[in-house]
């Protein structure tokens, strides 16, 4: 069922957990409707009621509640999630409402019955936001009404009662996927699956499992890595609707049903030709090129040259791009809005952003590298030997020992940062032991990110990147990965610059 408040959800009662951005978007949602509604928080002084953290406050809401709507950041051992659990009242996520209050899109052309504008997921350890930013571009090329929503920004809840759109480019996380039990997307994608927030899912295979809720009842296609085997096997375990297909992205050569690379073409071998065209298995569709993606590359030193293996665009991109395109596929999109889309793309703050030049040394913010997959990504841009590695933060129950060593290489130097520095620290002294290591006192936290450029600055020589790639997440010091960003950017327009030394 689908339609407004008052429909869906009429005389019941409604426990909103938590009051930030999503919880706040929530009881906007149901205002006027037949719900009534209760917020309840930890510590909001606005809250209906505070203190809903604590047990026996979360069962007396829980028991007059029929409803629970939880707050992403809510894990499900919270005492209020664990009492509707006990006591059989069913939990909600954002995502889960939203989708029972889509309302049909406005008529288009005069016709009527076009019915919710269709929702194409993104889900993953690394990468979600490029990519559905990427999807929407393409989107918009195509000429469709869209946005990207969801964990990139803009709630759900806000734009699925909004009948403007075309369609939906849907960034969601694996807090907002656990609470979500009735979407059926038009097509779905999983990016790949790393450790990551394992101290709010458990184990890595909870974490698993949650990121591959995304493709239960996919209508067009499920669309994985190829060079992840998890998140293909996510799809193999999901029950989609009949006729919805797997479909592949690689930075090889394709195979039927794949999109991928033959030299520098961006290929579409799944979406190129009807499924009964007997022509199909020995023909393929250009998408662009990646000269169409050469804008995203990474300014890796004074000279801007990126220095992956590819000599334009790091491989992580150009899958994100390819992950998009097959979303936009699967809805249909022709082939040119996929390369207009591209060439228009830009990604936003804090994303491999070069800040300054100075003394022939590049300082670049990339700190929405909050885990060590995408702190990996990152290094592996830059030339073996030239990174002033700015890392630390919270780790969220993952290690940095697998990066570190796969990445020792790219590493000049390091400027450990963090509440507690210690797991960075040991990490770099176990698998990079010749590399000079700074370690920040975390004791002033108001002065982190100016001490840490300044180390970063004396450690590095002409022709470095002093790159903030954190690995973890920003709160033990920050507010957030954007705060994190700024302090950096902040700090390193602050250095002394000498005569004739910064471009």
């Amino acid at each position: 069922m689908t339609g407004r408040p008052a429909d869906v959800l009429d005389g019941a009662r409604v426990l909103v957990a938590g009051l930030g951005v999503t919880g706040r978007a929530v009881v906007a949602a149901l205002a006027g409707g037949g719900a009534s509604v209760v917020w309840g928080a930890a510590r909001a002084p606005d809250a209906d009621v505070a203190g809903a953290d604590d047990a026996p406050t979360a069962e007396r809401l829980v028991a007059a509640a029929d409803l629970v709507v939880a707050s992403p950041g809510w894990p499900p051992s919270a005492p209020l999630l664990a009492a509707a659990r006990a006591a059989g009242v069913p939990v909600w996520s954002e995502v889960e409402l939203a989708w029972r209050l889509r309302v049909d899109r406005a008529p288009a052309d005069g016709a009527d019955g076009r019915g919710p504008a269709p929702w194409l997921a993104v889900t993953g350890t690394n990468g979600k936001t490029t990519t559905v930013e990427m999807l929407a571009s393409i989107l918009t090329a195509a000429g469709l009404r869209t946005a990207a929503v969801g964990n990139v920004g803009t709630p759900l809840v806000s734009v699925a009662v909004d009948p403007s759109y075309d369609v939906l480019a849907v960034e969601l996380s694996s807090f907002q996927l656990h609470h979500t039990l009735t979407t059926s997307f038009e097509a779905a994608a999983v990016l790949n699956v790393a450790p990551d927030h394992l101290d709010w899912h458990g184990s890595l295979e909870a974490y698993a499992a949650d990121k591959g809720r995304v493709y239960a009842r996919a209508q067009v296609a499920c669309v994985y890595n190829v060079a992840d085997p998890r998140t293909e096997q996510l799809v193999r375990d999901a029950d989609v609707v009949e006729g919805a297909r797997a479909v592949g992205f690689t930075l090889g050569a394709p195979r039927p049903g794949q999109l991928g690379l033959v030299e520098d073409v961006l290929v579409d071998r799944a979406f190129h030709a009807a499924a009964d065209d007997p022509a199909r298995h020995g023909s393929a569709a250009e998408l662009g090129t990646l000269d169409d993606l050469a804008h995203l590359a990474p300014a890796a030193g004074p000279e801007g040259a990126a220095a992956d293996a590819r000599g334009q665009v790091p491989g992580h991109v150009v899958a994100d791009a390819l992950a998009a395109a097959a979303l936009a596929r699967a809805h249909g999109v022709p082939a040119v809005a996929v390369r207009d889309g591209l060439r228009a793309f830009r990604t936003g703050a804090h994303r491999i952003e070069r800040v300054r030049v100075l003394d022939g040394v590049a300082y670049v913010d990339d700190s929405k590298a909050t885990n060590p997959h995408a702190a990996s990504a990152s290094l592996a841009g830059f030339a073996p030997g030239t990174v002033v590695w700015v890392a630390g933060g919270l780790a969220k129950g993952a290690t940095f020992d697998d990066l570190v060593a796969a990445r020792a290489d790219r590493l000049r130097a390091a400027v450990v940062i963090g509440a507690d520095p210690e797991p960075m620290r040991g990490a770099l002294a176990r698998h990079a032991p010749e590399v000079p290591v700074a370690v920040v006192d975390p004791g002033d936290t108001g002065s982190v990110m100016r001490r840490a450029v300044a180390a970063a600055r004396d450690l590095a020589h002409e022709g470095d990147t002093v790159l903030l790639a954190p690995a973890g997440a920003s709160m033990d010091q920050f507010a957030s990965y954007a705060r994190r960003g700024e302090a950096f950017a902040a700090a390193v327009r602050d250095l002394p610059s000498h005569p004739g030394a910064e471009r």
